[in-house]
């Protein structure tokens, strides 16, 4: 008995989102955006930018040799997701302790785009910490900047600064925008990191992180059947040794695909979706929610009959199997 209810819908345009902020969702891992897919079509795939570092941005001791004095390198860097050029900055002070103890300088850019100097509360010792706030160790960056580096003293005498007392670790003293890296799954619409981001900017918050993107405008194509997912099939082998036999499992990834009819074969809007790479979403009962999704290159092969509308064999190519759905 045919199934009256199903249908077969596919990504016929795109709702754009321009670059914005992606919501962290708390664990600094795992960040959200609007959309519930994110389309992987040509121009409007996601477009991710941490904040921070691309290139340059050196911190070193000040080549004028005077006290308390460093110098930043030219360097480029994502700040709220707009390419950023900020030109070198010789002679950036520094503010040492009001007594011989530690005291922390995070030399960063701020969220104007200029070399600045956030400095830390005074330790109690000459001891330094590695807390946040806390007193002797580095301070919280205010949201909006990125960290260049720290420079960390224990003395109240005016002296050149050395490369021993310049930190420039990254993901501890430095924000880079490639650091962490970061996967982006177009099924969810989010982004993930391998490593939780820094909890170093004012708040305990994470750097920003901001995308570009869209979300798929699917339409139903009215007339289909036989879909079929896209799925990992498995097979084995084996190979004959004196004691005994070893066997070899193999995995291979499906095409997805169905048949559809079409109005003049020539014109109908699934056609102008070929050789691109777009969703394809499967329902079984069109008035339930649960539903297969599929990625992949949309290719076809048209038929036209004597007697009949011509008619079309869609294959969706995909890079992962399809993902079933019931939301």
């Amino acid at each position: 008995m045919s199934n009256k209810n199903a249908k077969i819908e596919y990504e016929s345009g795109v709702t754009p989102f321009l670059m914005g902020a992606l919501t962290d969702s708390g664990d600094r891992t795992l960040f959200t955006s609007e959309a519930d897919l994110f389309s992987a079509t040509e121009g409007n795939a996601p477009d991710v930018r941490p904040d921070g570092i691309l290139t340059g941005g050196d911190v070193i001791p000040a080549v004028s040799g005077t006290n308390d004095l460093v110098d930043v390198a030219a360097l480029t860097c994502y700040l709220a997701g707009v390419l950023t050029s900020v030109a070198a900055d010789t002679d950036v002070a520094i503010t040492r302790p009001a007594t011989a103890v530690s005291k922390v300088n995070s030399i960063t850019v701020n969220s104007s785009g200029a070399v600045a100097v956030v400095a830390g509360t005074d330790g109690g010792t000459t001891a330094f910490s590695e807390t946040r706030g806390a007193a002797g160790g580095p301070p919280y960056i205010p949201v909006g900047s990125i960290e260049l580096a720290q420079v960390r003293v224990a003395s109240d005498t005016a002296a050149a600064i050395t490369a021993a007392q310049i930190f420039k670790v990254v993901g501890t003293h430095r924000e880079m925008s490639t650091w962490p890296n970061h996967v982006i799954n177009y099924s969810r619409g989010t982004v993930t990191f391998n490593s939780p981001l820094s909890a170093s900017h004012t708040g305990d918050l994470a750097k920003g992180v901001y995308a570009s993107y869209a979300e798929p405008i699917f339409v139903e194509q009215s007339i289909s059947k036989d879909f079929v997912p896209a799925e990992t099939t498995h097979s084995g082998s084996s190979e004959e040794y004196y004691q005994q036999t070893i066997g070899n499992a193999a995995s291979s990834l499906g095409q997805s695909s169905f048949v559809a009819l079409l109005s003049d074969g020539i014109t109908d809007d699934i056609l102008k979706q070929r050789n691109k790479k777009i969703w394809l979403r499967f329902f079984q009962d069109k008035y339930k929610s649960a539903h297969i999704l599929t990625l992949g290159l949309l290719g076809v092969s048209r038929t036209f009959p004597v007697n009949n509308r011509p008619s079309v064999s869609c294959t969706i190519t995909p890079e992962f199997p399809s993902e079933d759905r019931d939301n």
